[in-house]
């Protein structure tokens, strides 16, 4: 069982940045490769990062891409999702996911944290 839990939430001006914390539970954090979703009010949940377990792999969603960087420290079970230059159409409640393999993917994701608010001002 792994257990997830999003910080670092918040509201900000366009053109600011934040950054998410994933805290996770469990001893197999190392072993499981990790993403970030995002879900706007009146829209489906889309893909926005992922990283594999070990080996440092990323992906990225084009919306994303160059402004948003993932990460992880697998020594004190957290990953993180760096947020520069927002616009207002990232706003979106976010939230980290765990999958059970080690490759990263954009889908097939178990373990789902609570979320967290993120509202970007123009």
């Amino acid at each position: 069982q792994v257990q997830l839990v999003e910080s670092g939430g918040g509201l900000v001006q366009a053109g600011g940045s934040l950054r998410l914390s994933c805290a996770a539970s469990g001893r197999t954090f190392s072993r499981f490769a990790m993403g970030w979703f995002r879900q706007a009010p009146g829209k489906e949940r889309e893909f926005v990062a992922t990283i594999s377990a070990t080996s440092g792999l990323t992906d990225y969603s084009d919306s994303v891409r160059g402004r948003f960087t993932v990460s992880r420290d697998n020594a004190k079970n957290v990953a993180s999702l760096q947020m520069n230059s927002l616009k207002p159409e990232d706003t979106a409640v976010y939230y980290c996911a765990s999958r059970t393999s080690p490759i990263a993917a954009r889908s097939d994701y178990y373990y789902w944290g609570q979320g967290t608010q993120v509202t970007v001002s123009s």
